[in-house]
């Protein structure tokens, strides 16, 4: 058929003839919905938790898939450790070579840090800490650990492929590479392994002066909160030993504060207090501080304490700040504690908090955590330091590589920021190709100083302009721009978008300034060939879950992103929650439940007829009614203007029936209907004689010469290595040429509870499995956590499914057919299940993220 411009892109389907069987096996699991539509783990709306919760929300998740060559190593290398039990060992172990450490902290007998911002250490004499301190910094100096690191991990690493470009002026054109944007017709850049070394005119100086000639001292600060990371999966052992192993001079200082754990997986780090090291050559750590306590590492204070201890005792002319640990973007902010799950996050209001409080400026701050990478997060640090070095998209488990740049900083202390952050992003993305091939992997540098002198006008212009889109009927051109958009973490709808992206989508003046704005202050951007669409800068931007728009504004109004864009976001949620609430009126499809369709089908309801229509007065009476509620935003559209506007664009659901159409059935819409669609989905049940099983969702359709959606269901599903699978499509970026298609599959790893992440894209059109990411009960964190490294051939995985009753009420959640071995070179196909048990159903998704069901395919 002639390419229609409104219609979707659906997976292309592998069929590979008859699978094993689906079943549900064994008594029930008691974990919630596995298939849960909103893919949210986390507490309850923010509106509904107290206040306390509310400023330290939760973030996200560090991804695991790989190998497992490198847990082999850290196990090697903690057989190898000296001492145990976590606690610092005696003088004799000390790394601390005389004569040589002029930047200790003081030596000789017992002394405390005091944590309300005063000093009481000097050498020789035991000073105490004030009353009020919270915990002491135990400062015995001569006790040290010996980080004996003998794994021989390889330190080359490629730049891969990373490219640069010096050119003077500031013409995107000729600094970027450029490919046609078919939504707008513009030719934009990429800025994808190009480092820029311009710098905008008017931006401000940069705050830390480099002295050159090799004559500059640095201090890493590393706050390592090490949590489920470290105690399921070893990774911040992994990252330490990585440290270790580079070849430190004297001049450059990591310190590393540890803590919020459960266990850590060496014999050197304490699972039972927080703790201060200093990575020395040779492989060794040095216990600076034995015990700094058991406060909660997503509390600004022991942030703000821990940045002016290393003030004090490592002072130095370039200070470097990386944050260890979940990160969950613009919203939830920095962190989860293991010890302190209520506690929930650090926000960026909290990171704000710490910074000011720590009283340092800062070369550089990074976060080895995911979705940090954010316009919000960047325009508060801009007060802190000169660049940030962070990543949009979840990132894979085995984070930053360490040993690679810390060697090359120590050999020269005075190389220019723009070069430690090269190499940070290459050794980062090379590694990550090496050992999690397949997974989505960002992570970009960011020129503050620039950020702070030229995006603020454009970005309040760029945001006055799509309000004024939404004021002016445009409603749909701002939604089409957003679900076309690159999205990260989608699994989890964390409504985190690429800003360059979606400001390009929008296809205004206003959104093209604000796009190159942004990519000249984004200097060094390095992406997995896998990830299309990430050009360093993400922002929230609601559509999947519009509850969390109160916490932005909230979040915003503490950190000083300007207005202009929260009374964006807050029309946008009102609009979708309006259109949302009128859908019921418009036609009698179902609405919101494919159940109630599936047993509407059953009991002879084929199909269903328009209902009457609607008029704009009463539509706008039903919104004034409403406008009270929690559904609408401050500063949101008139219930007039948002009732006008939906009466004339809105999906009617009577029309979502299956036709005869020669010797098939089809369903149509007109092409203006079909412009009202962002998403349709097959969505399949089986019932096996007591209920329904949920295979899940996928976006597998064909359609009609005459572009009519085909009323044909083959009899098959996604099946890895035979054995059928629930499979929920999360995400499709296309670009018309080039897309990537993302879904989950629920599991048990090792019997613990994950998701398997699936990728099909051009190269890989019949998909692979990209790595998987573990999930959290209900309530115990919003974060998102890495991807996991650790999954081997062998590995016992149980796939996951959820169970109906015939009234249509979850049940429970099951195992879902045979286990499965894992395996790296897993197939992932079409294979047929019961045709007879097997009901289907398409699901369309609307500009205003509102869920509709067909009746089951005849």
């Amino acid at each position: 058929m002639a390419e229609k411009p409104n219609r979707p892109r659906g997976r292309e389907k592998n069929v590979t003839g008859e699978g094993k069987k689906a079943y549900k096996r064994g008594e029930g699991l008691n974990t919630g919905p596995v298939g849960k539509t909103d893919g949210y783990q986390g507490r309850k709306d923010d509106a509904e938790a107290p206040e306390e919760q509310r400023e330290y929300s939760s973030g996200g998740t560090r991804s695991l898939f790989g190998g497992r060559g490198g847990l082999i190593i850290i196990i090697i290398i903690v057989l190898l450790l000296l001492g145990g039990g976590g606690s610092c060992l005696g003088k004799g172990c000390s790394v601390f070579d005389e004569g040589t450490s002029t930047n200790t902290t003081p030596s000789g007998n017992s002394s405390s840090y005091n944590y309300n911002g005063g000093s009481s250490s000097n050498s020789g004499n035991s000073n105490n800490n004030n009353s009020n301190s919270n915990s002491g910094y135990n400062n015995n100096s001569g006790n040290s650990n010996s980080y004996n690191n003998n794994s021989g991990n390889s330190s080359s690493n490629s730049n891969n492929g990373g490219s640069s470009a010096y050119s003077s002026g500031l013409d995107l054109s000729s600094l970027f590479s450029s490919y046609g944007n078919t939504t707008t017709g513009w030719s934009y850049p990429s800025n994808v392994g190009v480092l820029n070394t311009q710098v905008a005119s008017g931006a401000r100086a940069k705050r830390t002066n480099i002295l050159g000639n090799k004559q500059d001292t640095v201090t890493i600060m590393v706050y390592m909160c090490g949590t489920d990371l470290e105690s399921r999966s070893s990774m911040g052992t992994a990252d330490l030993s990585e440290m270790a192993n580079a070849t430190l001079s004297s001049n450059v200082n990591v310190i590393v504060y540890t803590g919020g754990c459960k266990r850590w997986n060496n014999q050197v780090v304490s699972s039972s207090v927080n703790q201060v090291y200093k990575i020395e050559g040779g492989g060794r750590l040095n216990c600076l501080v034995e015990n700094a306590g058991t406060v909660s590492m997503v509390s600004p204070s022991t942030l703000a304490e821990f940045i002016q201890f290393c003030a004090k005792y490592y002072p130095a002319n370039r200070n470097e700040l990386i944050f260890w640990d979940h990160g969950g973007g613009s919203l939830s902010g920095y962190g989860y504690d293991e010890k302190y799950a209520s506690a929930g996050s650090m926000s960026l209001k909290g990171i704000n908090d710490a910074l000011s409080a720590g009283g340092v400026t800062f070369d550089f701050i990074g976060f080895d955590a995911c979705l940090m990478a954010t316009m919000e997060n960047a325009l508060m640090l801009t007060d802190y330091a000169d660049y940030l070095i962070a990543s949009e998209e979840t990132e894979p488990g085995v984070g930053w590589y360490y040993t690679n740049w810390l060697t090359k900083l120590s050999s020269d202390p005075s190389m220019t920021t723009l070069q430690i952050g090269q190499n940070i992003v290459d050794d980062f993305v090379a590694v990550c190709n090496q050992k999690c091939p397949g997974q989505s992997t960002t992570l970009s540098v960011v020129d503050l100083a620039e950020l702070e002198k030229t995006a603020p006008s454009v970005f309040k212009s760029f945001s006055t302009g799509t309000s004024q889109l939404l004021q002016n009927n445009a409603y749909k051109t701002v939604s089409t721009a957003r679900s076309n958009t690159r999205e990260f973490a989608s699994s989890s709808k964390i409504d985190q978008v690429d800003l360059i992206h979606l400001a390009y989508n929008l296809g205004t003046n206003e959104g093209k300034q604000l796009a190159e704005t942004l990519l000249s202050a984004v200097k060094y951007n390095k992406t997995s060939s896998s990830m299309t669409d990430a050009y360093g800068l993400s922002i929230y931007f609601p559509y999947q879950r519009t509850s969390q728009v109160n916490t932005a504004v909230s979040t915003y109004n503490a950190i000083g992103i300007d207005s202009e864009y929260s009374r964006v976001i807050q029309q946008f949620a009102s609009m979708g929650y309006a259109g949302q609430s009128a859908a019921s009126s418009y036609g009698t499809g179902s609405v919101g439940s494919p159940l109630s369709s599936l047993l509407g089908g059953m009991t002879g309801m084929s199909g269903s007829s328009s209902g009457s229509a609607v008029s704009s007065d009463m539509l706008s009476e039903m919104l004034s009614g409403l406008m009270g509620g929690s559904g609408f935003f401050g500063r949101s559209l008139d219930a007039g203007t948002m009732a006008d506007y939906i009466s004339e664009n809105h999906l009617d659901a009577g029309s979502l029936v299956w036709l005869p159409s020669g010797d098939t059935y089809a369903l149509a819409l007109s092409e203006e209907q079909w412009s009202l669609v962002n998403d349709v989905e097959l969505n399949v049940f089986l019932d096996d004689g007591e209920g329904f099983i949920d295979l899940g969702l996928d976006n597998v359709f064909d359609f009609t010469d005459d572009g009519q959606l085909k009323g044909e269901y083959d009899g098959t599903w996604l099946a890895i290595d035979r054995q059928p699978v629930a499979y929920y499509h999360t995400g499709t970026v296309d670009d018309g040429e080039n897309y990537t298609i993302t879904g989950r599959v629920p599991v048990m790893i090792n019997d613990e509870r994950a998701d398997l992440l699936l990728v099909f894209d051009n190269e890989n059109p019949y998909g692979y499995i990209a790595g998987a990411v573990f999930t959290y009960d209900e309530g115990e964190t919003e974060t998102i956590g890495k991807a996991v490294t650790e999954l081997q051939d062998g590995d016992k995985i149980d796939f996951l499914c959820d169970y109906y009753s015939y009234e249509g009420e979850y049940q429970n959640s099951y195992y879902l057919g045979d286990p499965w071995e894992f395996r790296s070179d897993a197939e992932i196909s079409n294979v047929t299940i019961d045709a007879d048990a097997a009901l289907a159903t398409y699901r369309f998704t609307d500009i205003y993220c509102q869920e509709y069901w067909t009746a089951p395919i005849p």
